[in-house]
């Protein structure tokens, strides 16, 4: 394959297109998230990704799952834990079993800001779907996302 490959070629566009409705969404749940809640994507997704692990065995993420989670290097999940710990919507705690794991549990103060915050992601994200449907070029994209089902 050479550099002006068409199959590169259109890879690339898709590719484009995708990162272009990302940046599109994730900005728009931006301007929502801190207008409304003073929250950042990655805070909320953070909180939203700890609120969802229990208590138990297997129960608790590692900071690497977490860091997966949210898309973030493992130092800058410490630092954004350590930033929403200053701000008492999580807490930290050594492992019971492990004294060198370190938990991360939503404080309550958190879940009341998550579920507050919610409804705010939940329609910034539909109106920053519906604004890329209108593209003809990201509208597959857009199709694509909308048909996605998570099992619960």
């Amino acid at each position: 394959m050479t550099a002006t490959d068409p199959a590169l070629t259109a890879l690339a566009q898709g590719w484009c297109a995708l990162s272009s409705l990302h940046g599109r969404i994730e900005t728009h749940i931006e301007r929502a998230l801190q207008a409304g809640h003073d929250l950042s994507v990655r805070e909320y997704s953070l909180l939203n990704t700890l609120s969802r692990q229990h208590d138990g065995p297997g129960g608790h993420l590692q900071m690497k799952q977490v860091a997966d989670a949210v898309v973030l290097s493992q130092s800058a999940t410490t630092r954004l834990v350590t930033r929403l710990e200053d701000r008492a919507l999580l807490t930290r705690y050594l492992c019971p079993t492990d004294r060198r794991g370190i938990y991360t549990n939503v404080s309550d103060a958190g879940l009341k800001l998550l579920e507050e915050a919610r409804p705010t992601h939940d329609r910034a994200l539909r109106e920053a779907l519906d604004e890329g449907a209108r593209d003809p070029e990201l509208a597959p994209l857009v199709r694509a996302v909308e048909a996605v089902r998570v099992p619960a």
